[in-house]
């Protein structure tokens, strides 16, 4: 893949780099004599019983790379307190030991490294891999070489990532390992991200033409940022393996405009996936961004995403539960939203059929989005729903400096925000229930696109108009949140709607809880241990700072 580091993470980094020690780890073994065989000799004296290789103590780096892992591991030397370990370009299956089977030893990720090769959309093609991964893992990116680096698992191929709540699988920057993040930890955008492509439906596709079945073999798209790596196919149940208990941090690197890796990049990921108990803290780009697929996902932390905390286009049909988003409170990127709705965007045409199927269709309860710093280049909001994508939002609190909602509808028949339509896969206007809005200026904030425009007015209606319900408008910030998060007795007093009266038919997806937003209060402790602190939110003395390891 082309180079395009940016200079920053080179002048960052390359200070640290000349710390990075060669190791020998060569052995001899002598070959055995010629010609006949001697007398015997003597029986020897025993051997001395081996002295166990020591386990290193904290902080001491690891004597040698294992060598259990399925695949070889290439030692490159020691950073810090680390022996580490490269990870091969292709896996086809590695088993990275976890931090107890594995003491003082770091996982590099080197440029790309691909899990399996393309299976293409029938899972016919090329040869899957598998990688797996120990709790408390430690894998950073080599920030100072020329690539960029990233981890796709591509379409037919598994990650079994199971991190603990005591122990969570960190992925992450050099420069996390050396101690040379920027001041006040701004770093971000230091490495690329992790990638799951999977098999399931999308609407984008540069071949072929789906529908809202999602059965087309030929539709699928190069995941952005990679080039040339494919995502997409029919099968709505595939798997891409476990992502449990698990941080990325600094990641995200804007290739170009419009092309750039996410912390966690999910296209066309199925609802096979297991994807639960995951934070991503400062990417530089996105948080999370799901392009199309079917996976579900649990118990989410975004902590200083630059751009969305969360965003879902080209056709995802899923639903989360439990998600908390902190957005950095001097963001760069100009254009950002806790929550970014699209539905689909051809990259060859340069069209937007709003209609293409399936439709974006994302269902969301329990959430608590703190919107720090509104777009620039925008009408300020804290989320933006356009394309002709589907929302509906219940249970949740949300709190902006500026107008809660943008709805953008860019084509005649204002495909985002008219009538429900069974046959074109559309339930018709976004639906929210037992939301507390705490909105800085209004409500919410209109903005034309191409010559159309989705009034305040409209938009204001979309919170009192069955089958929206129980939602708070006139909400303040003192009244939404406390200690960054937790709600208050204002919040807890607002009555919670059933979320699984959302579950499609044969999930059982969503669960009912008592309260709105995505903790019930101090007792509540989903989140603690396997985050990270930071200056966006603290989750207990429990989770370590995220500067730290």
């Amino acid at each position: 893949m082309a180079s395009f580091k940016r200079l920053s993470l080179i002048l960052l980094t390359s200070c640290a780099s000349l710390g990075l020690a060669a190791c020998d780890g060569a052995s001899s073994v002598a070959s055995p004599g010629e010609g006949g065989f001697p007398a015997p000799a003597p029986a020897p004296a025993p051997a001395p019983a081996p002295t166990p290789t020591p386990t290193p103590t904290a902080g001491t780096p690891a004597a040698a790379c294992p060598t259990n892992t399925g695949q070889a591991l290439t030692d490159t030397g020691v950073i810090g307190n680390y022996r580490v370990c490269r990870i091969p370009t292709l896996v086809s299956n590695l088993t990275l030991p976890g931090a107890a089977q594995a003491p003082g030893v770091a996982y590099e990720i080197n440029g790309r490294v691909d899990v399996g090769t393309d299976r293409g959309t029938q899972g016919l093609a090329g040869s899957a891999g598998s990688l797996t991964i120990g709790a408390g893992a430690l894998l950073f990116a080599n920030t100072t070489n020329t690539e960029n680096d990233f981890l796709i698992v591509n379409r037919g191929s598994t990650i079994n990532a199971q991190g603990t709540a005591t122990a969570p699988i960190i992925f992450t920057a050099q420069a996390n390992l050396t101690g040379t993040l920027p001041a006040d930890d701004a770093g971000q955008g230091l490495w690329g991200g992790v990638i799951l492509a999977g098999r399931a439906p999308v609407a984008n596709c540069t071949t072929g033409v789906n529908d809202a079945a999602g059965t087309s073999t030929t539709c699928e798209n190069v995941v952005e940022g990679t080039g040339n790596a494919l995502y997409g196919g029919n099968a709505a149940g595939d798997s891409s393996g476990v992502f449990q208990y698990v941080q990325i941090r600094y990641s995200g690197t804007i290739i170009s405009p419009n092309n750039e890796l996410q912390g966690l990049t999910l296209a066309g990921t199925g609802s096979g996936t297991t994807i639960s108990n995951v934070q991503i803290h400062n990417s530089s780009d996105d948080g999370i961004e799901l392009f199309g697929g079917t996976a579900n996902l649990r118990n989410v932390v975004i902590t200083g995403a630059d751009d969305d905390s969360l965003d879902f286009d080209t056709g995802w049909r899923g639903m989360v539960q439990f998600l908390i988003t902190a957005q950095k409170p001097n963001n760069t990127t100009p254009d950002n939203f806790s929550m970014e709705i699209d539905s689909s965007f051809n990259p060859t045409t340069g069209a937007n059929p709003e209609d293409a199927l399936p439709r974006t269709f994302g269902r969301i309860s329990n959430a608590t989005f703190i919107h720090t710093n509104p777009s620039t280049s925008n009408p300020l909001a804290a989320i933006r729903l356009r394309g002709g994508a589907d929302l509906t939002l219940v249970n949740s609190i949300l709190v902006t400096p500026g107008a809660c909602l943008l709805t953008e509808a860019g084509n005649a028949d204002r495909s985002t925000v008219r009538a429900a339509d069974a046959a074109l896969q559309d339930q018709g206007p976004p639906r929210f229930n037992s939301i507390y809005f705490a909105c800085g200026t209004q409500l919410a904030a209109q903005n034309g696109v191409n010559q159309v425009t989705v009034t305040t007015a409209e938009q204001a209606a979309f919170f009192t108009t069955a089958p929206s319900t129980g939602n708070t408008t006139n909400g303040t910030a003192v009244g939404a949140v406390q200690n960054g998060f937790y709600p208050t007795a204002t919040t807890l007093a607002v009555a919670p709607f059933a979320a699984t009266g959302l579950n499609p038919a044969n999930s059982a997806f969503f669960t009912n809880t008592t309260y709105i937003g995505a903790v019930s209060g101090p007792n509540d402790t989903w989140f603690q241990g396997w985050t990270c602190n930071s200056n966006r939110a603290t989750f207990g003395t429990t989770s370590r700072a995220c500067s730290a390891l």
